[in-house]
């Protein structure tokens, strides 16, 4: 099963890295805790709409952006899983 949460995580992290930064400076100018962030980007816990428009505004980056690269994600590890059930079942017969 595909946890939205988890590529969600790794999206922002990924983002994150690309500019440079540290969680500490993304916690500073999103004022949320650097834990929660952190809990965030390892997709152990859920991003609430204002949490995610707050962490895209400190990473400079538009929400659209970090939702395609998640829909895109979440795409291609159905793809995938279609295509190890399909393996399994021609294999089976």
């Amino acid at each position: 099963m595909v946890l939205f949460r988890r590529l969600l995580g790794d999206v922002l992290r990924a983002q994150r890295m690309r500019r440079g930064m540290t969680l500490r400076e993304v916690s500073a100018e999103a004022r949320v805790s650097l834990g929660y962030i952190s809990e965030i980007e390892r997709g152990q816990k859920e991003a609430s709409s204002e949490l995610l428009a707050s962490l895209c505004s400190a990473l400079d980056l538009p929400l659209s952006v970090v939702l395609r690269e998640v829909s895109d994600l979440v795409a291609l590890e159905e793809s995938l899983a279609a295509t190890s059930t399909e393996e399994v079942v021609a294999n089976a017969a």
